[in-house]
Formats: C-alpha cells, sequence, structure tokens
C-alpha cells in the first residue's frame, strides 16, 4: 500500500515547488510524484482557435475518472501508464510514462481536492494559498517561457477563466486540507520540513 499525499493550491501559488522539494527530502528510493496535470482531456478534435477557447480550469477539463484510477492503482503497489500532455498544443501525446509505485506518492494539481471522488483517496492532503497578484506574475512567467504564450493571452485567460474558477473551486477545496500554508508566513523550504515530518509520522517512515 501506498500513502497519497495530495498537494494543492492555485495556480502558481508554489504547490509544484513544495511537491518537488518534499520529494527531494524523501528521497527517489522512498518517494514519486504524480501531476494532474498530465491528465488534462486530449483536445486534438478541436481547432487551435476553439482549443484557445476551452476552460482548462473548471473541473471538467481534466479526466477525473483515468486520474481516480490512477490513484488506486498506485495505492495498491500497482504502476500506472501516465499520459503525456502537451500543454503547447493542447493535446494528448500517444506515449505514456511509466510510474511505479512507492511507499509514498505526492500528486500536485490546483484541483484535487475539489472533486469529491478525490478526496477520499489521499491519505493526506496539504494546501499551498498565495496571493492573487503573486500567482498571476508567476504565471505569465510560467506560460510565455515555458508554454510558447503571449502575456497579453495569460492575461486574458487569467481573467476570463483562472480567477474565476480559483475563487470557485479551487480556494473553497481548501476545507479539505488537513494542513494550509500562507504564501507569506512560511518558506517553502520549512513548509516542505513539516509536510516531511508529519509524513514520516503518519506513514510511519
Amino acid at each position: 500500500m501506498s500513502f497519497l499525499v495530495a498537494i494543492c493550491g492555485g495556480s502558481c501559488s508554489g504547490k509544484s515547488t513544495l511537491a518537488a522539494r518534499v520529494l527531494r527530502l524523501l528521497g527517489p528510493e522512498t518517494a514519486t510524484l504524480l501531476a494532474f496535470d498530465s491528465y488534462y482531456c486530449d483536445q486534438s478534435a478541436l481547432t487551435p482557435e476553439q482549443r484557445a477557447e476551452v476552460n482548462y480550469d473548471h473541473p471538467d477539463s481534466l479526466d477525473v475518472e483515468l486520474f481516480a484510477e490512477h490513484l488506486g492503482m498506485l495505492s495498491e503497489g500497482e504502476s500506472i501508464e501516465c499520459p503525456v500532455y502537451d500543454f503547447a498544443t493542447h493535446t494528448r501525446l500517444s506515449e505514456t510514462r511509466t510510474i511505479a509505485p512507492a511507499p509514498i506518492v505526492v500528486v500536485d494539481g490546483i484541483l484535487l481536492l475539489s472533486d469529491a471522488r478525490l478526496v477520499p483517496q489521499f491519505d493526506m492532503r496539504v494546501f499551498r494559498q498565495c496571493p492573487e497578484d503573486v500567482r498571476l506574475d508567476r504565471r505569465i512567467e510560467r506560460d510565455v517561457l515555458h508554454r510558447g504564450r503571449t502575456e497579453e493571452s495569460v492575461r486574458k485567460q487569467f481573467a476570463a477563466t483562472v480567477k474565476p474558477m480559483h475563487d470557485a473551486f479551487v480556494s473553497p477545496s481548501r476545507v479539505h486540507a488537513d494542513v494550509i500554508f500562507q504564501h507569506a508566513d512560511i518558506e517553502v523550504e520549512e513548509a516542505a520540513d513539516l509536510v516531511v515530518a508529519r509524513i514520516r509520522s503518519a506513514a510511519g517512515l
């Protein structure tokens, strides 16, 4: 049996940085990472213009059924074939990535705690809270540098879907968290140390 840890928070809240730090502290022999972002629905049937209009911050944009199935498999000690998603084209690639089970599975995603099917599957739930202006600045930097976007398009998407979906789904989901870290109150290194200590205690490591 694997111990599943959800690390959730708004877009560019620092959750992925926290997850990566937790993984490094636990070590590859103890922990592995699963990203909810890999499970975006394939949009290859749409034109590029139509793909750009999809609300990727709504829960319906994710293949929750497959994700929940894979969480269950990892929890039971089975390997999975994780999808590979291309954010530049909004399509799922033909190849998959094998993820083997580990004593600890760290799961990263903005909507992990917003779906009633997923919440009970996690043994620990962590939420990283971050101000909107900080998240927007980080998202502009990430999407322009790594996802082929323009600053104008990032700002437009943030106002049209990211902020409304954060307010409707992501922020309210923090009520399901066991631990909430405020961006201004704690550095990621300290937060990771606290998470790892709780994991070791709860998982009996």
